[in-house]
């Protein structure tokens, strides 16, 4: 039986006892779970309501600041799995999810399973409220006198045109980073895990490895098979990260910098196939090609950006 890695990067979070307890109750294969700790450590020294005893819980205490990407690859590096599955600090997750997660993944996909709004005080999913299947990947200039940015952004369009059982493992543009399951051989021989220079620490991480994937030749898939519940943090709740808005939109800009024009080098599709893969893509217009020759003055200069430490 192949083993699942479940790798979730953390800073201050409220949920993570919750969500690593939750992912060992619902678990059906064998899995290991690592928790990285971005420069902090839980309940003043202590690992909380965790399982202390249970060998197949690993916490990775990084005394300086790494940001979620550094946290990521740290946590992927003391991986023994087979498969990895990223997720946040805050999650809740279907009964048997990994199983199902592993009967359809190829080893150059990413999968990612359907998701619902988590209750956190009430640890449960809020079936109420819309199930989110598909997401897609923004223009990136569609706000006028805005720094560009690419986002994934629910599809209820496509949701609805495609809620037939024979799409239960279907397409998927782009996705939520909250969580995201792939090979072992995926992350690291195809991606090369995950990369802080233009991007950041925090920005970006959906974009960065859902483009390498579709343009390197791999795909992404939801898998409307399982599910996991996502607590939208927000005011209430906080950020786990802090980062500056500078960061942030250094990051944005060096993402469109380098997909919109296909600055990188080991692509095998452009990002003109990728569009008219999903066409017609919602805020693309019909002449993007033509405008995202008008905008190549918008281009970042990638050699000037540094990692935000």
């Amino acid at each position: 039986m192949s083993k699942l890695s479940i790798l979730i990067p953390t800073r201050n979070e409220l949920f993570l006892s919750q969500t690593v307890n939750d992912i060992f109750k619902k678990a059906a294969g064998e899995i290991e779970v690592i928790v990285s700790l971005d420069e902090y450590w839980p309940n003043n020294g202590t690992t909380g309501s965790f399982p202390d005893d249970n060998p197949n819980l690993i916490i990775i205490r990084h005394g300086r600041r790494q940001g979620m990407r550094g946290c990521i690859n740290g946590a992927a590096r003391v991986a023994t799995g087979d498969y990895f599955l990223k997720c946040d600090a805050h999650c809740m997750f279907d009964e048997g999810f990994d199983e199902v997660l592993k009967a359809d993944c190829d080893k150059d996909w990413i999968v990612i399973p359907s998701r619902y709004s988590l209750d956190a005080e009430e640890w449960k999913p809020n079936f109420n409220k819309t199930r989110i299947d598909y997401h897609y990947l923004c223009y990136p200039y569609d706000k006028k006198d805005a720094v560009p940015g690419m986002h994934g952004v629910i599809w209820a369009q496509r949701a609805k045109e495609r809620s037939d059982p024979k799409y239960d493992i279907d397409d998927e543009m782009s996705f939520q980073g909250s969580c995201w399951f792939m090979s072992r051989y995926h992350y690291w021989e195809f991606l090369g895990g995950m990369d802080s220079h233009g991007y950041g620490t925090f920005s970006q991480e959906p974009q960065e490895i859902g483009l390498k994937t579709w343009l390197g030749g791999g795909q992404i898939k939801v898998n409307k098979k399982t599910w996991y519940a996502h607590l939208h943090k927000g005011r209430r709740y906080g950020r786990m990260y802090s980062f500056s808005s500078n960061s942030i939109k250094k990051g944005h800009q060096y993402a469109v910098d380098l997909w919109m024009y296909n600055g990188w080098e080991d692509r095998v599709h452009d990002i003109e196939w990728l569009i008219d893969k999903f066409s017609p893509v919602p805020t693309w217009p019909e002449n993007w090609k033509e405008v995202n020759e008008e905008k190549r003055g918008w281009r970042f200069n990638a050699e000037a950006v540094v990692s935000n430490t």
